[in-house]
């Protein structure tokens, strides 16, 4: 693992990134909407804090993260209230999402780096699909991505590997050939048993965990990093 100005070199075809925590700040808005899915089935709201660590492994662990009041609550039974609970946050988010979230200090400019070389960009996220058209619509980002890969569209979602070997695919590109950039444990995972390089960064959304105890190529302080340190494939 490496940072700063020891980043890697690595050739690439295609760039993959994670969502929530990587490109856009979403806690504002995800969290407006936890307080109002639990006050609305009669339970305390939590801080934004709780929020942020219970974000990570898609929108189902949430909900059961929520309810059972802890980060270990991640499979189950899907009880009423569950299902009561999923109900209400898809109600909840579909009015908040985007009204609050922004993209991260350097995301447009790295983008637009990127894209300016010829790499192929996609999105790979637990996010359920109907919330990320209108996130990236909102937050200015939705021109810059080939292939969006979300909660619903395999049947699993990361960390199996799965969706970023699909996107890969989508993408026309090696898993050897594609960077994985991320913010979690979740992503670092899937990228690694997928077969992609990995750069992870230190300001998302990772569950309560730091990014410096991952199996990653390097951590990077902003999205617009990462451009001087690939190498496009079939390209000087």
């Amino acid at each position: 693992m490496t940072t700063g100005t020891t980043l890697p070199h690595l050739e690439a075809r295609a760039v993959l990134f994670d969502l929530d925590g990587t490109l856009v700040d979403t806690l504002p808005d995800l969290h407006v909407a936890v307080c109002a899915t639990l006050t609305e089935i009669g339970r305390p709201i939590v801080t934004q804090e709780t929020t942020r660590a219970y974000i990570g492994k898609g929108l189902r662990v949430l909900i059961r993260r929520l309810l059972a009041g802890s980060l270990a609550a991640t499979d189950g039974e899907d009880t009423p209230q569950h299902v009561q609970a999923l109900a209400a946050f898809r109600t909840h988010y579909a009015r908040e999402n985007g009204c609050h979230s922004h993209p991260y200090p350097g995301v447009v400019d790295g983008l637009r780096a990127l894209k300016a070389r010829g790499l192929a960009l996609g999105v790979v996220t637990n996010k359920p699909d109907v919330f990320i058209a209108p996130l990236l619509e909102k937050t200015g980002l939705s021109g810059f991505f080939d292939v969006l890969v979300g909660g619903d569209t395999l049947p699993r979602i990361k960390p199996d590997p799965m969706p970023v070997v699909w996107a890969c695919g989508r993408l026309g590109a090696l898993p050897k050939e594609t960077l994985f950039v991320g913010d979690s444990l979740n992503d670092a995972l899937a990228a690694r048993a997928a077969g992609c390089p990995v750069f992870l960064l230190p300001y998302g959304y990772n569950e309560d965990q730091d990014v410096r105890h991952l199996d990653c190529d390097a951590i990077i302080a902003a999205i617009s990093d990462i451009e001087p340190h690939l190498r496009t494939v079939g390209r000087p």
